[in-house]
C-alpha cells in the first residue's frame, strides 16, 4: 500500500466485545499556524502506530477507507487584514472527515499587522482563530473534536462578584458550533463541565508521564514515604496533588492562604496575610512540588525556599503548563542557589528556545499520548485507562521497587 492511500476493506468488523468498531470517519488533523510543529509529531506518531497495527493486522478495522494516511493534516490559512480582522481558509476537503483541530491559545510567538504597527497574537486572538476554523468545516466534515491542552478562560470559571463568566461562555460557544469532543489536560477546576452537560469533554491527566520522565531523568531516585513526598503550594492544586500522592504511595504536605476578607488586590482577589503549611516534617526528604500551571512562578520559588530551609533534599517542580509570565531569571537564581533541582513541564503549550536550553527544565513529551486518544476516540474506544493510567502507574513503580532491590 502507498504512503497516501488506504486500503478499502469490509466495515462489518466486530471488537472483542461483539460491537461494532470502526472509524468514524477519515482523520483530518488542523492546527493553527502557531502549533504545526506539535500537531506534525503528533502526525507521525499516529502514522507509525496505525502501521504497526496494518502491517500486522492487529485491529479488525485497519483496513476501513482513510484508517491509513501518511498525512492526516489538514491544510488551512489564517488571514489577518489590516484592521486585524480575519479569516481562515481551507486549502483541502474536509467532507466526512472525523475533525481534530488543536489549539495552543497560550502561543505568543506570532505576530501579525494591525495598522501598521506589530501585534502579538492573543489569547483572545487564537480562540477567534479557533471559531474561524471550526465555523469553515462545519456542514461538511462528519465530527468536529477540539484538542485544547490549555483551557482557554479556565480561570475565570466563577464569578466572586459581578464578573464576567468567560469560561462557561467559551464552552457554550463550542458547543453551539457544532463540537462534539473537547480535550482539555489538567483544567485548573473541573467542574466547568457543568456548563455544557451535552457536549463530550474528556480532561486527561498528565500524571503519569511527568512522573516517568523523572524516574527517566534522576536514575536511582527513592519514591517511598521515607525519602519522599508530595507538596501542594495552594489549596487550589490540593486535589491534583492528592492525586500524585495517592498514585505513589507518598505523604502529603499542603500550603494554604490565610486572607484578609476585608480587603482586595487590583485582580478582585483577596489579599493574602500569610502562608500556613500542614504536612510532615520534610528534613532529609525529597520533595515534588505539584501545580496545573506555572505563571509567574512565585508560588512555587516560595514554597521550594520554605522546604529547603526546613532541610528538604532535592526539590522537584512539576505542572502540566509552563508560562513562566515573569520570564526565566527567577528560576535561573533559584537554580544556581540550589534551591530546585529540576522543573518538570509538559511541550503541550509553546515554550521559547530559551526555556529549553535551561539547565533546569524538563520538557515532558505528551506528543504520543496526544496521538493515542485521537486514535482512541476515531474508532469510539473507551479512553477511560488513558485518562486515569492507574495500572499504568502501578507498572512503573513496580519497576522502579524491583530495580531498587536488584541494586541491593
Amino acid at each position: 500500500m502507498s504512503e497516501n492511500t488506504s486500503t478499502t476493506g469490509s466495515v462489518d468488523a466486530l471488537d472483542y466485545r461483539g460491537y461494532l468498531f470502526e472509524p468514524f470517519g477519515p482523520i483530518g488533523i488542523i492546527s493553527h499556524t502557531s502549533n504545526e510543529a506539535f500537531v506534525k509529531q503528533v502526525n507521525d506518531v499516529l502514522y507509525s502506530k496505525r502501521l504497526i497495527k496494518y502491517q500486522n493486522n492487529y485491529s479488525p478495522y485497519v483496513n476501513s477507507a482513510g484508517y491509513l494516511r501518511r498525512d492526516f493534516t489538514i491544510s488551512a490559512n489564517i488571514t489577518r487584514f489590516a484592521t486585524g480582522e480575519g479569516k481562515v481558509t481551507l486549502n483541502q476537503t474536509v467532507r466526512g472527515h472525523d475533525i481534530y483541530i488543536i489549539s495552543d491559545v497560550l502561543s505568543h510567538d506570532e505576530t501579525f499587522s494591525l495598522s501598521g504597527q506589530p501585534h502579538f497574537k492573543s489569547p483572545d486572538d487564537h480562540f477567534r482563530d479557533l471559531l474561524r476554523i471550526i465555523m469553515a468545516v462545519s456542514g461538511k466534515a462528519k465530527r468536529i473534536n477540539v484538542i485544547m491542552p490549555f483551557l482557554y478562560e479556565g480561570r475565570q470559571d466563577h464569578c466572586i462578584t459581578r464578573e464576567s463568566l468567560d469560561c462557561a461562555q467559551m464552552l457554550k460557544d463550542l458547543y453551539n458550533l457544532g463540537v462534539s469532543n473537547l480535550i482539555v489536560f489538567d483544567p485548573h477546576d473541573p467542574r466547568i463541565i457543568n456548563a455544557v452537560p451535552l457536549m463530550g469533554i474528556e480532561m486527561p491527566k498528565c500524571a503519569y508521564k511527568i512522573i516517568s520522565t523523572l524516574i527517566s531523568k534522576n536514575p536511582g531516585l527513592h519514591i517511598d514515604k521515607d525519602n519522599m513526598m508530595i507538596i501542594s503550594p495552594d489549596e487550589m492544586a490540593v486535589s491534583r496533588a492528592i492525586f500524585y500522592s495517592s498514585m505513589l504511595g507518598l505523604h502529603l504536605g499542603l500550603f494554604y492562604r490565610d486572607r484578609d476578607y476585608t480587603r482586595m488586590d487590583d485582580e478582585g482577589n483577596y489579599l493574602i496575610k500569610s502562608f500556613q503549611f500542614l504536612g510532615n516534617d520534610p528534613k532529609g526528604k525529597d520533595v515534588l512540588i505539584v501545580d496545573d500551571m506555572i505563571n509567574s512562578g512565585n508560588t512555587m520559588l516560595r514554597t521550594a525556599q520554605y522546604m529547603r530551609d526546613r532541610g528538604a533534599g532535592n526539590v522537584f517542580c512539576a505542572a502540566s503548563f509552563g508560562l513562566f509570565t515573569e520570564g526565566l531569571e527567577p528560576f535561573n537564581e533559584a537554580y544556581e542557589k540550589g534551591l530546585i533541582k529540576q522543573v518538570l513541564c509538559t511541550n503541550l503549550t509553546y515554550r521559547p528556545q530559551k526555556l529549553l536550553e535551561a539547565p533546569w527544565y524538563v520538557d515532558v513529551n505528551m506528543t504520543p499520548f496526544v496521538a493515542r486518544i485521537i486514535d482512541a476516540l476515531n474508532v469510539d474506544e473507551s479512553i477511560g485507562k488513558l485518562i486515569s493510567p492507574i495500572d499504568k502507574f502501578d507498572s512503573l513503580l513496580g519497576q522502579v521497587r524491583l530495580e531498587e532491590l536488584l541494586e541491593n
